[in-house]
């Protein structure tokens, strides 16, 4: 099975025109002000929260390190049954939430 699979040839799909880069289509402005300027951004308390409790966020730190060395030294493994195991857990949740 693939995954996003159409029964469409490349040839059947059809491009609009290049549309030119959002800087050359931006109307000229004034040199004093820089590009964003006055645009207010609003962060909600959830999202503020969330940057507080970065602790508690229930990843773990140190084996991120561990994994992160691993792949750059070329030692990382994958155990492709537990990756499996994993895989056909996720898809009897995803079933059983759809027949229930």
């Amino acid at each position: 099975m693939r995954i996003g699979a159409s029964n469409l040839d490349v040839g059947q799909i059809e491009t609009g025109a290049v549309q030119p880069d959002r800087a050359s289509r931006a109307p000229a402005t004034s040199g004093s002000t820089p590009a964003g300027a006055g645009v207010s951004v609003e962060v909600s308390s959830t999202v503020k929260s969330l940057g507080r409790t970065g602790s508690g966020s229930g990843i773990d730190e140190a084996k991120v390190a561990s994994m992160r060395e691993a792949i750059a030294n070329g030692t990382f493994t994958v155990d492709a049954g537990a990756v499996a195991d994993k895989m056909l857990a996720n898809a009897q949740e995803m079933l059983s939430r759809t027949k229930g």
